[in-house]
C-alpha cells in the first residue's frame, strides 16, 4: 500500500532535516524578480484587482520556488516589493495589505486559511512552502487597526508596515519582521514603535531577517549579528545601485565578510531604476551573484553555505582594523590634495601620479594608506586615493569612515567619484588600510564590468586589504567602507 501524502511529506522533510544536520551545510536560493507593477493611480483599486496583480507576481515566484526545491534548496528568499511593486500612496496600497499575525499563534495558512481574517497571499505562500518542502521568504504588507486610545494611531485608524514573512517547509508562519528603517520614499508605510530583532531556528542554523535600508543601521543589523549571534541573514531588498561603493553586489558581499555571517540577498530587478544585484554570500566572499543592467529578466541563484559559519575552519579571524595604519607616520596635508563628491559626501583625494609607490590621504581622524604597483597603467585613466570621515545626511543620517582607491570617470579630476563601471588598468599589487575608529569595516574590490573578486584579495589581521591575484583584473575600486554604527 502506498503511503498517504501527509506521511510522504513528513518522511521527505525528516530526511532533508537529517541530511542538513549531517553535512553542516545547506542549500540556499535567492530569486531576483522583475516585478509586474500596478498601473499608476490616485484611487485605490478593488481588493479583487489587487489580488489579481499579486497572483501574477506569485505565479512567477512559484515557478522559481519549484525550481529551487527541485535543485535541493532548503530556503529561498524573494525580493522586497516582489509581490505588488512600489507605485503607491498610503491609500492606494491598502487593498494589497493583509493582517499578519504574530508567529506565536502556530499557524499554517495552507491548511487552515479561515482561522484569521482573509489572507489569500499568506495562504498561497504557505502552500508554496508546504508543497515544495522549502522555507519561503517573502515581502508583503501588514495592516493593524488602532483607535484614539493609542496616541500614535494614524488618522485613518490603522498602521501599515513593510513586512517580511517566513514560512517553513511545512507551511507554518515562523517569522514576521516589520521594516524599521524606511527609505525616504516609503510614505505608504508606518515606522514600528520599536525596532524588532527577529530570529528563528532551523535544522541548518539560526537565522535573522531585515529589509533593504535596515542594513545600514545598528538596529536591527548589528544587534542580530553581534548580540543575537545569528548564522545567516535573510535580506529582501529593492536596492538602487550607487557606484562606486553602494552597488548591491559589492556592498552586500562586503557586509557579509565584515560581519562574518551568511547573507542571502534577493533584489528587485528594474533596470530603469538601477535595481539589480542579488547574491548568496559567506564570510569568505560571494558563493554566487548576479548583476544585469541590460535585460529585464528574473534570475534564480543557488549555492551551498556553511550552516554555522563561525565554526567553520575557513571563518575569518578577528581584524584590528586600525592596527597597521596607526603604526605609520601621520601625513601632513599634501598641496596636491583636492576635494570631490561621492554620493553627496565630500572626500579628500590625492592622485596616483606614478605607476607605483606609497600614498596617504587624511580627513579628520581618518588617514588612509595605500601601497600599489600598476600593471601597464593606461594613459587615459586616472586613479585617486580618497578618504571620508563624517556624517552622511542625504536619504538618512549615518556616520561613515571610508578609504578608497578608485578610477575617475575621465582624466578631469573633477570627475573623480562619479559612477564608473569599466576600466582597463590592472594592478600587480595593492595594500589599503586606514586609522578606523569603528570595528565595522567592509572590504570591497570591484573589477571592470561590475565584477566581484572572490578569492582574489584578503584582509590581514592588522587591517590591510591586500591583493592576491597578480596581476588583477582591471580595477574600478578597492574600498574599505567603514560604517560607524557605534555613533548611532
Amino acid at each position: 500500500m502506498l503511503p498517504s501524502q501527509p506521511l510522504l511529506r513528513a518522511a521527505v522533510f525528516a530526511l532533508a532535516v537529517l541530511q542538513a544536520a549531517a553535512s553542516n551545510t545547506f542549500i540556499a536560493a535567492v530569486y531576483e524578480h522583475a516585478v509586474i507593477l500596478p498601473d499608476a493611480t490616485d484611487e485605490p483599486v478593488s481588493p479583487d484587482d489587487a489580488l489579481a496583480l499579486m497572483n501574477k507576481n506569485m505565479d512567477v515566484l512559484e515557478g522559481a520556488i519549484k525550481e529551487a526545491a527541485q535543485q535541493g534548496a532548503h530556503i529561498i528568499v524573494t525580493p522586497e516589493d516582489g509581490i505588488y511593486g512600489w507605485r503607491f500612496t498610503r491609500e492606494t496600497i491598502y487593498p494589497y495589505l493583509e493582517d499578519i499575525p504574530d508567529p506565536a499563534v502556530n499557524w499554517i495558512p495552507c491548511t487552515d486559511p479561515t482561522r484569521f481574517a482573509p489572507a489569500p497571499v499568506q495562504e498561497r505562500l504557505s502552500c508554496m512552502a508546504r508543497n515544495n518542502s522549502i522555507y519561503v521568504v517573502a515581502n508583503i504588507g501588514d495592516k493593524k487597526p488602532c483607535n484614539s486610545s493609542d496616541p500614535g494611531c494614524p488618522s485613518d485608524g490603522r498602521y501599515q508596515y513593510n513586512t517580511d514573512v517566513v514560512f517553513d517547509s511545512e507551511g507554518k508562519l515562523v517569522a514576521r519582521y516589520h521594516k524599521y528603517n524606511l527609505f525616504m520614499s516609503e510614505a505608504q508605510f508606518n515606522y514600528p514603535k520599536e525596532p524588532e530583532a527577529v530570529t528563528f531556528e532551523t535544522p541548518f542554523g539560526k537565522f535573522g531577517i531585515f529589509t533593504c535600508f535596515d542594513i545600514l543601521f545598528r538596529e536591527p543589523a548589528v544587534v542580530l549579528v553581534s548580540e543575537l549571534q545569528v548564522d545567516s541573514v535573510l535580506f529582501p531588498t529593492a536596492w538602487m545601485n550607487v557606484l562606486p561603493f553602494l552597488t548591491a553586489v559589492e556592498f552586500h558581499s562586503a557586509w557579509a565578510m565584515g560581519m562574518g555571517v551568511n547573507l542571502l540577498s534577493a533584489n528587485t530587478h528594474n533596470i530603469g531604476l538601477a535595481m539589480t544585484g542579488s547574491g548568496i554570500y559567506g564570510p569568505d566572499g560571494a558563493r554566487t551573484y548576479y548583476y544585469n543592467m541590460k535585460t529585464e529578466d528574473g534570475h534564480l541563484l543557488i549555492a551551498e553555505l556553511d550552516s554555522h559559519p563561525r565554526l567553520s575552519p575557513a571563518s575569518p579571524t578577528a581584524v584590528s582594523w586600525s592596527s597597521y595604519a596607526s603604526s605609520l607616520k601621520r601625513f601632513s596635508p599634501n598641496h596636491l590634495d583636492f576635494r570631490g563628491l561621492i554620493f553627496h559626501d565630500q572626500f579628500t583625494f590625492t592622485e596616483l601620479t606614478k605607476p607605483e609607490g606609497n600614498r596617504a590621504v587624511c580627513q579628520k581622524d581618518l588617514c588612509c594608506h595605500l601601497g600599489y604597483k600598476m600593471a601597464g597603467k593606461q594613459e587615459d585613466e586616472v586613479y585617486v586615493l580618497g578618504a571620508f570621515d563624517g556624517l552622511h545626511v542625504v536619504e538618512g543620517q549615518y556616520y561613515l569612515q571610508i578609504c578608497t582607491l578608485l578610477k575617475c570617470r575621465s582624466t578631469d579630476l573633477n570627475t573623480c567619484g562619479q559612477p564608473v563601471e569599466t576600466a582597463q588598468t590592472k594592478f600587480e599589487m595593492f595594500s589599503l588600510s586606514g586609522t578606523f575608529g569603528t570595528n565595522y569595516v567592509f572590504p570591497e574590490v570591484l573589477y571592470s564590468g561590475v565584477q566581484l573578486a572572490p578569492g582574489e584579495f584578503e584582509v590581514l589581521n592588522d587591517g590591510r586589504l591586500i591583493s592576491k591575484a597578480r596581476p588583477t583584473k582591471p580595477v574600478v575600486t578597492v574600498t574599505l567602507f567603514g560604517r560607524w554604527y557605534e555613533k548611532d
